[in-house]
């Protein structure tokens, strides 16, 4: 409960003159803990947000939506998409599966708590096992190329708040537009599907971009703009020592949350380069986890051939998220196509198909957090022998998982989810596959007789250990305007 200082003091003042006591104590309590409009301490920056100027969303289907801007004052193009998100800004504006895309947000209040500071080497959970991965929120920065907004709240509150909304985007070059209808750009989203657009701000914003000049990110290989450079390793807390085992994590736009909850289990993480020859160095490691991405799987063929060769001479545990789960069908043999609109939330059901591990069982509904315009294709007479949907969503029905089914001492786990169980921000019901994932890999692992963490990267190898700072483009690489 957050209280202004007012507030508190007046509880405080009367708890005698009709106030009950223990809202009284309460408001007391809450003073004590220092709970006020933002965190003690300097803001991050002491620079105000540019000041607004008339804005324009234009889609490509002809449509306009016209607010003031907020955060930077520029233009840009990118892929016109919706969220139906309540909370949890941030970490939807900090994912790289977001690259791109001019992200609508459907709840109608925005940056009432604002912004914390990213730069924390904690988690949002605080998880006592916590080690610094790179970034507090999702990645260290604004993903998203636009943000649009119903209404923009300025004066934020929340005790680990250090600026507003408006001012981190403008830090990160990343332009927004309020006081837009978002329920009705929602509605003819869902109608006409997710529809390629462009922000215009100031002089000239209401003129519409030719036909021809509208900029498709889904053509273009975003991974390899949010993937990281160079390998790097994290060990869990306690050290190398403490590990179970050690994963490679192929980077396709990894949530840094998704290498928190592999290292609260125990696990050691060497987080690859996209196009990285892992079969090259596969024996190292126990196990290979595929992350989350922007774009389109198709746009990364050496990828989906490294996986298919993995998959069919590898012994051990194979598992991937959003993108990883599509390279992962690819590689079978399955197709994707890309969705009307996607699946954008933290409040999509989905319906497993089949049980695995000790958590997900048959039958069961799981409420998840998601973020994909991706999907395997729903016909299942096109799914080789061997291989089935493993989630399905209840909603749409489209595909959320999959499933080796034919498994023996040469065939060993191969199972991904189209749907985000690290969470960050969403529901926390499927987490326990993390959990699931680890544990396969320590059996397989103490099945062919080894009783340490795999070494990982051939020694020699130039491997960075410990957090890095979260890889940075130029901003604004993705379809800018110059007006």
């Amino acid at each position: 409960m957050m209280l202004l200082p007012s507030l508190r003091s007046g509880l405080c003042k009367h708890a005698h003159a009709g106030v009950p006591a223990a809202l009284a104590s309460a408001a007391a309590s809450a003073a004590r803990r220092g709970l006020a409009t933002h965190a003690p301490g300097a803001p991050i920056t002491f620079t105000q947000a540019p000041e607004s100027k008339p804005a324009t969303l234009h889609l490509k289907s002809g449509h306009s939506f016209t607010g003031k801007s907020f955060g930077a004052p520029r233009s840009v193009f990118g892929e016109t998409v919706f969220t139906t998100s309540i909370t949890s800004y941030t970490e939807s504006l900090t994912d790289p599966s977001y690259q791109g895309q001019i992200l609508t947000f459907t709840q109608p209040l925005m940056g009432n708590y604002g912004v914390p500071d990213n730069s924390s080497a904690s988690s949002p959970i605080e998880h006592p096992q916590d080690v610094d991965v790179g970034a507090f929120l999702e990645s260290n920065k604004v993903q998203a190329a636009g943000v649009i907004v119903s209404n923009l709240t300025e004066r934020f509150s929340h005790y680990l708040a250090r600026e507003s909304l408006a001012t981190w985007c403008a830090r990160h070059n990343v332009p927004g537009i309020s006081g837009v209808d978002t329920r009705a750009l929602t509605s003819l989203l869902r109608d006409q599907g997710s529809t390629l657009g462009a922000i215009r701000v100031g002089d000239g914003h209401d003129r519409a971009p030719a036909q021809s000049d509208y900029v498709d990110p889904m053509s273009l290989n975003l991974i390899d703009q949010v993937s990281t450079r160079e390998p790097y390793v994290i060990h869990p807390k306690g050290g190398a020592a403490a590990a179970r085992a050690h994963v490679a994590l192929m980077d396709f736009g990894c949530k840094a949350n998704i290498l928190r909850s592999l290292l609260r289990r125990g696990a050691s993480v060497t987080v690859l380069p996209w196009s990285y020859d892992f079969n090259r160095v596969r024996d190292g490691f126990d196990g290979l986890f595929l992350s989350n991405g922007p774009g389109s799987p198709y746009s990364i063929e050496p990828a989906i051939d490294m996986t298919r060769r993995a998959i069919a001479e590898w012994d051990r545990p194979i598992f991937g998220i959003c993108m990883g789960n599509q390279i992962i069908g690819l590689a079978a043999g399955v197709e994707a196509y890309r969705m009307k609109f996607g699946n954008r939330g933290h409040n999509q059901p989905v319906v497993a198909l089949k049980s695995a591990g000790d958590f997900v069982k048959r039958g069961r509904v799981y409420i998840t957090s998601q973020n994909h315009g991706y999907a395997l294709t729903p016909d299942e007479s096109k799914w080789p022998q061997g291989w089935q949907p493993w989630f399905v969503n209840a909603n749409d029905s489209s595909v959320e998982g999959i499933i080796r089914t034919e498994l023996d001492e040469k065939r060993a786990m191969v199972w991904g989810v189209q749907f985000h169980p690290e969470h960050a921000g969403g529901p926390e019901d499927t987490n326990g596959i993390f959990e699931d994932y680890v544990e396969e890999v320590v059996k397989m692992k103490k099945l062919r007789g080894e009783a340490v963490a795999g070494h990982g990267l051939p020694e020699g190898t130039a491997v960075r250990t410990g957090a890095p700072s979260f890889p940075l483009t130029e901003f604004g690489t993705v379809g800018q305007i110059h007006i």
